[in-house]
């Protein structure tokens, strides 16, 4: 087994590993994403058809990251390189490692903003700052919030500040010991939300919107969006699950665990829905507003309802966990690398790394206020590290990571590390090889806006045609699976 040259730390169980891998895929996207998009493409048929493309793209990248990241024992920089070479193979494949490093870092660029707006708006909620008698009066307090840059500045500070105090305590004391209290806490105050939102009026209509077996509704943009929210939703590509699978006990079950995240980021996500809705409905809002659900419509639905400042309160508490565990993840592969090699404490590559983003992450606030002119190609600073991330080096990254497992390196690697039957691993195999990969490209190539082909065939049908092309070639030529796997 390829390890460190020091032994590393590890989560204390299978547990933690569940709860902060569960923690970095639960994010401000699951919270109003999902149920959105699975109420607006056809419910209940949305959702099988999201766990079909989890199960097809998800898990197996995920199984692989975590493979990775538990041979390499190591960054994803340390880990891939360490792969490589024992494979023999070209030193080349690690530039995939710093991709993944430096896209989960930009990530957390941007993200620590809009994170700081659930801590802004949990203030706000507590000192009474909310109050207005309209979605415009919401709206307005939304924009003169982004517009004050001293006080968008102090929120994501906040919360930069506050991710680095976690990972700065290391992976036991600071990572893990956090998750194992705010991901019970963050399920907990969804339950009582939800409890609340059977009470409000609204709960039949939140379940018909989530639940309704419409499959007229699922167009082939619906089945791209379950494709694309299946991959990001994972936080895949972005350095996060790789390193945190380096931390993983050596008899931890990769497959079961991979499991147990996706199914526990669907239902969280699904609950998110339970406890948004029923408030929504109950007051007649649009479940449609996008971003403007959570900090605009709802904030105005809690005002008024029964016992609504007490349960607002602990909805932006909620959300301000769910942005934390998020954000400790995204930074975690940084830390790693700098501790692992430049010689320094773990406290101290925190700090350092904390600097540094908070300079970044100063510059996408401002976009919002000072540096909004601040434009190239009609986009901001914050819309750059977005579009850069998401449409480019997420999708890449998982493809080179897929196509590294698949076809590079040796397959006694993760025959050791996954621990699967022959049947199963053959089954993993040839998902990596061949699913994943095309199930990504599609990804990549929706997200630079191209979502059709010469002759009007949509990119799911695509893909179904190129699978089964793939099949009948695998099982067809003995010889290429050799020369592919040689």
């Amino acid at each position: 087994m390829t390890t460190n040259e020091q032994p590393r730390t590890q989560w204390r169980g299978r547990w933690g590993f569940l709860l902060a891998a569960t923690g970095s895929a639960v994010g401000l996207g699951n919270i109003w994403k999902f149920p959105y998009i699975t109420g607006e493409y056809g419910g209940g048929a949305f959702v099988l058809v999201y766990l079909a493309c989890i199960l097809a793209v998800g898990v197996p990248v995920m199984m692989t990251e975590i493979a990775l990241g538990r041979r390499g024992r190591g960054s994803p920089i340390d880990a891939i390189r360490r792969l490589v070479s024992e494979s023999g193979k070209g030193s080349a494949w690690s530039l995939l490692g710093w991709m993944a490093m430096l896209c989960g870092f930009l990530i957390l660029s941007f993200y620590v903003v809009v994170a700081g707006w659930s801590f802004s708006y949990l203030w706000k909620m507590l000192s009474g700052g909310l109050a207005g008698s309209s979605v415009d009066d919401m709206a307005a307090i939304f924009v003169a919030n982004n517009e004050n840059p001293l006080n968008l500045g102090f929120w994501s500070t906040l919360v930069t500040v506050a991710t680095m105090v976690i990972v700065g305590k290391g992976v036991q004391a600071g990572i893990e010991k956090s998750v194992d209290w705010m991901m019970p806490g963050l399920v907990i105050m969804l339950l009582a939300l939800i409890g609340f939102g059977i009470f409000s009026g609204g709960f039949g209509d939140a379940v018909r919107f989530l639940f309704s077996f419409d499959a007229g509704s699922l167009s082939s943009e619906g089945m791209l969006t379950a494709l694309g929210h299946a991959f990001f939703t994972l936080s895949l590509a972005s350095g996060a699950i790789l390193t945190y699978g380096s931390y993983l006990p050596a008899k931890a079950s990769i497959a079961r665990t991979t499991l147990s995240v996706a199914v526990a980021d669907t239902v969280v996500a699904l609950m998110a829905g339970l406890a948004i809705f029923p408030v929504i409905f109950a007051n007649g809002m649009s479940p449609a507003s996008g971003p403007g659900l959570i900090f605009m419509s709802l904030p105005l639905a809690f005002q008024a309802m029964p016992l609504g400042t007490l349960f607002g309160v602990l909805f932006f508490v909620m959300l301000s966990m769910a942005a934390l565990t998020s954000s400790i993840s995204m930074v975690e592969a940084t830390i790693s690398w700098l501790s692992d090699n430049k010689g320094i404490s773990r406290r101290t590559a925190s700090w350092s790394t904390g600097i540094v983003l908070w300079l970044v992450s100063t510059l996408a606030m401002l976009s919002f206020n000072l540096g909004a002119d601040w434009t190239l190609a009609g986009k901001t600073f914050f819309d750059w590290l977005d579009y850069l991330t998401s449409r480019w080096m997420m999708p890449l990254g998982g493809l080179g990571m897929v196509l590294l497992a698949g076809f590079v390196l040796k397959h006694e690697t993760f025959r050791e590390e996954l621990g699967l039957s022959p049947a199963w691993h053959a089954l993993w195999l040839f998902m990596v090889r061949y699913v994943s990969p095309l199930g990504i490209l599609v990804i990549f190539v929706d997200a630079l806006g191209i979502t059709r082909v010469q002759f009007g065939l949509h990119w799911p049908w695509l893909l179904a045609i190129l699978v089964v092309m793939t099949l009948v070639g695998e099982l067809a030529s003995p010889r290429l699976r050799r020369t592919l796997s040689s």
